[in-house]
C-alpha cells in the first residue's frame, strides 16, 4: 500500500524537523514548506492525506491558507499550530473548517493522536456515510440535519446541538461520533443535570483514594473514560458555575486534574454538548459562562421539532411500530386513517420521544389489531385551543376560575417539559421554589 502523505507548513526548522520525525515514525511521508507560496505549489503537485500548518508565516497566515484549502481541497483534514494560550485564534480556525489545533510547545502524544484521527478521514479512504436509516425523515429540515452531521463529523471542533426535549439530540451526537475518526473509541454520554453538585468534579475528572470522605479507591472520571473518543454533555446548561470554570480549562488545556491528584494528566477528547434551554439567555442572566459558551459552541447544529416536519410522520410511525412489534414479538397493528389524521393535528410538545410513547400506549390498548383515535390518548391542537377559549367564557366564581387557569398552565408546562420542574418553572417565568409551592397547593403532586 502507498504510504500516507502529509504537508507540513512552518518557517521554524526545529518544528518542521520534529513534525517530520514524528510522521516518519508513524510510517507517513511528508513534504515541508516554509511559506504559503511553497505550500500552494506542493498542493498542486501532490495529493495529501493531511496538512499541518503554522498560523504565522512569512508571506501570510495559516487561516488564509485554511480557507483556500477548504475551497479547493475540501476533503483534506487541516490541523493548525497556534501559540500557547491563543484560544481565540484556535477557535477562529475551527470555525473556518480546521480539523483540530495544536498549541506550542507541541505535545508529541497529542500530535500522534491527532495525526491518527486525521488519517481516518483521509480523502483517499472510503467512509460510511449512510445516516438516513438512523436520522429518519425526508423533509428539508432532516436532509439539512444529515448534511450538517456529515460535515461536522470530519472535524474535531466542539459541536453544540440545540433543540427541544425529545427531538433526538443524543442520537445526533452519536451519529457525529460514528461518522468521524473516533468511531472505534468510546462515546460517553452524561446528563449534567443528573449529577449532584458536590460530585460533579469527581464524576468528570475522577479522584484519588482518600481525597475526600467516601473516596475509598481511585476512580476514573468521565473524561478519562472517553479518552480518544467523544464526551457528550447532555443538558450542559445545568452545570454549576464553579464546574463550568474547570470544564473550560479542561477543554482548552486538553488535560485534567483528578480530585486529590498532584499533577494534571493529558486527555484526548472531542466535546459535543446539548441542551433544550436557551444558552444565550442564560449567558445574559449570568447563569452560564460566556467564555464556556463560545468554547463549546464553535459549531451549532439545530435539531428540528417534530411539529415543524410533520411530513416525516408516516416514516416515523412505520419505524416505531415495527420496532414495537419486534420487541413484543407480535404483528404490528394497522393504524386507522382517523388515527393518522389525529396525529397530524397534534402539536407534539414532547417531539419524537412523545410520539414513541403515544404509539407504545396505543399498541398496548388497541383491539382487533387496529389503532383507533381513542387509543392515542391525545387531543388535536385546535380542540385544545377551543377548550381554553371556552373556559374563559365560563360562569365560575373569579377565584375558582383563576385557580383553574393556573392549574391548567402548570399542567401544560409540566407536560411540555416531561415533568422537569426546573424547566417548567423557567417556562412559566417563576422560581423553582414558587412552582413547587403552587404544585403542592393545587394538589398536583
Amino acid at each position: 500500500m502507498t504510504r500516507p502523505l502529509a504537508l507540513i507548513i512552518d518557517d521554524e526548522p526545529d518544528i518542521c524537523e520534529l513534525l517530520e520525525l514524528t510522521l516518519s515514525g508513524m510510517e507517513i511521508d511528508a513534504h515541508a514548506a516554509t511559506t504559503l507560496a511553497e505550500a500552494h505549489l506542493l498542493l498542486k503537485q501532490h495529493e495529501f492525506d493531511l496538512c499541518l500548518t503554522d498560523m504565522k508565516l512569512p508571506d501570510g497566515n495559516g487561516l488564509d491558507l485554511l480557507k483556500q484549502i477548504r475551497q479547493k481541497h475540501p476533503a483534506l483534514p487541516v490541523a493548525v499550530i497556534t501559540a500557547h494560550g491563543n484560544m481565540e485564534l484556535a477557535i477562529e480556525a475551527l470555525k473556518a473548517g480546521a480539523f483540530d489545533f495544536l498549541s506550542k510547545p507541541i505535545d508529541l502524544q497529542m500530535l500522534r493522536n491527532q495525526i491518527s484521527s486525521a488519517l481516518r478521514i483521509s480523502p483517499r479512504l472510503p467512509r460510511e456515510r449512510r445516516t438516513r436509516h438512523i436520522l429518519l425523515g425526508d423533509s428539508g429540515a432532516m436532509c439539512s440535519l444529515r448534511g450538517a452531521v456529515e460535515k461536522v463529523s470530519r472535524s474535531q471542533a466542539p459541536v453544540f446541538i440545540r433543540g427541544e426535549s425529545g427531538t433526538g439530540k443524543e442520537l445526533v451526537a452519536q451519529m457525529i461520533h460514528r461518522q468521524g475518526p473516533r468511531s472505534d473509541k468510546p462515546f460517553v454520554p452524561v446528563n449534567c443535570g443528573a449529577i449532584p453538585a458536590e460530585l460533579v468534579e469527581s464524576e468528570f475528572f475522577g479522584h484519588r483514594k482518600g481525597s475526600f470522605t467516601g473516596a475509598t479507591a481511585d476512580k476514573e472520571g468521565l473524561f478519562k473514560a472517553a479518552d480518544g473518543g467523544t464526551l457528550f454533555l447532555d443538558e450542559v446548561a445545568d452545570l454549576p458555575l464553579n464546574m463550568q470554570v474547570k470544564l473550560l480549562r479542561a477543554i482548552q488545556e486538553k488535560s485534567i486534574r483528578p480530585v486529590g491528584a498532584a499533577q494534571e494528566i493529558p486527555v484526548d477528547v472531542r466535546i459535543l454538548s446539548a441542551t433544550h434551554k436557551n444558552l444565550v439567555e442564560l449567558v445574559e442572566q449570568g447563569a452560564f459562562r460566556q467564555d464556556l459558551y463560545y468554547r463549546i459552541n464553535v459549531i451549532e447544529i439545530p435539531v428540528p421539532a417534530l411539529r415543524d416536519r410533520l411530513e416525516d410522520l408516516p416514516l416515523l410511525i412505520e419505524h416505531i411500530m415495527q420496532k414495537l412489534a419486534r420487541q413484543n414479538q407480535l404483528p404490528a397493528p394497522r393504524i386507522a386513517a382517523e388515527a393518522i389524521d389525529l396525529l397530524h393535528q397534534y402539536d407534539f410538545p414532547g417531539n419524537v420521544r412523545e410520539l414513541e410513547n403515544i404509539l407504545e400506549r396505543a399498541f398496548a390498548l388497541c383491539e382487533n389489531e387496529t389503532i383507533q383515535p381513542q387509543d392515542l390518548g391525545i387531543t388535536p391542537a385546535t380542540e385544545s385551543r377551543q377548550k381554553s377559549s371556552a373556559q374563559q367564557n365560563s360562569d365560575l366564581p373569579l377565584e375558582e376560575y383563576l385557580t383553574g387557569i393556573e392549574k391548567e398552565a402548570i399542567q401544560a408546562a409540566l407536560a411540555k417539559t416531561r415533568n422537569n420542574k426546573t424547566a417548567a418553572a423557567e417556562l412559566l417565568g417563576m422560581s423553582f421554589r414558587s412552582l413547587r409551592y403552587r404544585i403542592k397547593k393545587l394538589g398536583l403532586e
